[in-house]
């Protein structure tokens, strides 16, 4: 059993979906590993991870306009404003949503579906550099 780590920097242009897939699966490739599970954490309280469609652009902009619907930025409704209007509402997007995944690995590919990708989910406004832990486990 192998056990292999690495930390992905994915840099945002501020809310929305952001297609990390190619990186993750390039990264797994390289390892040279054939069954196993790879796990991703993100490591922010207002970004989360998501699997979801990769073919029809559609459903990421539905996803964002349905969360914006859900999470208002209005400052009435928090305590914690001290960081801006888009604060609070990243945080309640990222407890709603995961900041760790699970993919199997079976035959050197990630078990992902065919129409399946995997997105860093930026909840604020302004661009960041995030952090995304991955760990790989497996024979």
């Amino acid at each position: 059993m192998k056990q292999m780590t690495h930390i992905l920097s994915v840099d945002s242009g501020g809310t929305g979906l952001y297609d990390i897939t190619r990186e993750v699966k390039r990264w797994v490739c390289d390892q040279g590993v054939r069954d196993g599970l790879l796990t991703l954490f993100v490591r922010h309280t207002s970004a989360s991870l998501v699997i979801q469609e990769n073919a029809d652009p559609d459903v990421m902009r539905d996803l964002e306009d349905f969360f914006r619907k859900l999470v208002p930025e209005d400052n009435r409704l928090y305590r914690h404003v001290a960081e801006g209007p888009d604060d609070m509402p990243a945080h309640i997007k990222s407890a709603l949503t995961q900041t760790q995944l699970s993919i199997p690995l079976m035959g050197g590919e990630l078990m992902l579906g065919t129409w399946q990708g995997v997105y860093l989910f930026e909840h604020r406004a302004r661009p960041h550099r995030r952090s995304i832990a991955l760990h790989l486990m497996g024979t």
